[in-house]
């Protein structure tokens, strides 16, 4: 009976130890969750789910935040931070970059096989790395909700063919900004359109608030110009465009439309208006940072490079206490200004890493849609959302009317085949008429004709 009762306790005992078995079988099996944290194995422990393996990425980034605390890449030191609370798998390694010696880093990166895995940039420079296959594409991490919510325009800024190549965060239109403290000083604010929802104005309102500055503030520089460096070319592009009721490129992107009478005409103006003391003399030598540098000490009544961006990234660099304000570009006849598109985003370079590359979109998700960093990342720049259901962000009458002016936004030139090389010979062209050498309309007929050779070489390629 003992020996029964005995055989009868063990076999007991082998089922409850199966049982155990199945249930802790089935708890692993796919489509199950478990909470419990992988448990330290070296002791001799039982086996558990491993841990995600560690990456590291490298993200390159212009000063495309605000600078917290005066210093730049602190910012995104906390954001890194924050993301690491999420994903502690995920070393990000951050380098700042400039505006002036980035680009030509950056090239340097890419010919000797050493990018890095993430960029936060423009479409002039991504489109064309896009276009030369060097960057990864993104289209498996954008649902088709967050697609919808962003505008064509973006999204063609954005892609190379059918692939994305870069994901839109930040927009806000290019155009000018005016020192209003000055214009106040000098009793002639009623010479600005500020007065007017759009603020649309013309050529010769322009010139007469030039010339007010000229007369009634002799310490402080009109208005600039600028032709040594390719930075800030969309300044430079969309002020003679508008002068001149032109377009830089035909509507189809395949070829240059700038070279009208009145945009050669708009050109000579600004050659002679720095003899006249209405515009910077010197601007052939002078690159977009230098006057800005100038505006931010309050030396000069009008920059012609400036957006919401700029101004909230400016906020902290002013040397002057002066109030500033947007305007769009005048134009010959007083008509709806043409407006470039500030667009800024992030993009993966494919440096064979499959690990890194998915990392990297990790990162990018949390930039761009994290329920927290999100909305403060895009604050932080200074920019308004690119999509559509995310707008009043700011309460300023700045950004409103940076948000009204999208309405002036057309496509952009930086989306044209060849625009890498086509950019090269936009400032030497203007160079030539500011130092004399050429009229304004045959120094357009120069550029274009270099730059609609540049087009049908890069579209050749392409085929």
């Amino acid at each position: 009976m003992a020996a029964r009762t005995k055989k009868a306790a063990m076999l007991m005992t082998i089922l409850l130890v199966m049982l155990t078995a199945a249930c802790s079988s089935n708890n692993n099996a796919p489509g199950n969750k478990t909470t419990s944290e992988p448990q330290n194995t070296a002791s001799g422990g039982s086996e558990a789910t491993p841990a995600a393996k560690p990456v590291e990425i490298t993200w390159w980034n212009f000063p495309n935040f605000q600078a917290l605390d005066g210093e730049v890449g602190k910012y995104e030191k906390e954001m890194i931070a924050a993301f690491n609370q999420k994903h502690p798998e995920i070393k990000v390694n951050l380098e700042m970059i400039t505006f002036d010696g980035g680009p030509e880093k950056l090239n340097v990166a890419i010919a000797s096989n050493s990018a890095p895995d993430v960029i936060y940039d423009a479409p002039g420079r991504v489109i064309d790395w896009g276009k030369k296959g060097l960057l990864a594409p993104l289209d498996d991490m954008i649902p088709q909700d967050v697609r919808s919510d962003i505008p064509d325009a973006f999204w063609k800024q954005s892609m190379v063919g059918d692939k994305t190549v870069m994901y839109p965060i930040n927009t806000a239109p290019f155009m000018m900004a005016v020192n209003k403290t000055v214009f106040e000083k000098i009793g002639a604010l009623d010479l600005l359109p500020l007065d007017r929802k759009d603020r649309v104005w013309s050529f010769d309102e322009y010139k007469a608030a030039l010339q007010a500055v000229k007369e009634k503030a002799p310490d402080v520089i009109p208005s600039v110009f600028f032709a040594k460096s390719q930075a800030g070319d969309q300044g430079t592009r969309a002020y003679i465009a508008n002068l001149g009721l032109s377009s830089f490129l035909k509507d189809d992107l395949s070829a240059i439309a700038i070279n009208t009478d009145q945009a050669g005409a708009a050109l000579d103006w600004i050659a002679q208006a720095q003899k006249d003391k209405l515009v910077i003399s010197g601007s052939a030598a002078l690159a977009a940072s230098d006057v800005n540098d100038l505006f931010l000490q309050g030396k000069v009544a009008f920059s012609i490079n400036y957006s919401a961006v700029l101004k909230a990234q400016n906020s902290t660099l002013k040397k002057a206490e002066f109030e500033e304000a947007l305007l769009p570009f005048p134009t010959l006849d007083g008509s709806a200004p043409k407006l470039e598109p500030y667009l800024g985003g992030m993009a993966i370079f494919n440096n064979g890493d499959d690990a890194k590359i998915a990392a990297a979109k990790t990162f990018i998700d949390f930039v761009a849609n994290d329920e927290v960093y999100g909305k403060k990342n895009l604050i932080q720049t200074g920019g308004l959302s690119v999509r559509n259901s995310v707008t009043g962000l700011y309460d300023d009458e700045e950004y409103a009317y940076s948000e009204l002016a999208r309405q002036f936004i057309t496509a952009p030139p930086t989306i044209a085949d060849g625009y890498a090389e086509i950019r090269t010979y936009w400032f030497p062209a203007l160079q030539s008429v500011l130092l004399g050498q050429q009229t304004g309309k045959e120094a357009l007929d120069s550029f274009a004709k270099s730059a609609d050779e540049a087009i049908a070489k890069a579209k050749a390629q392409l085929k």
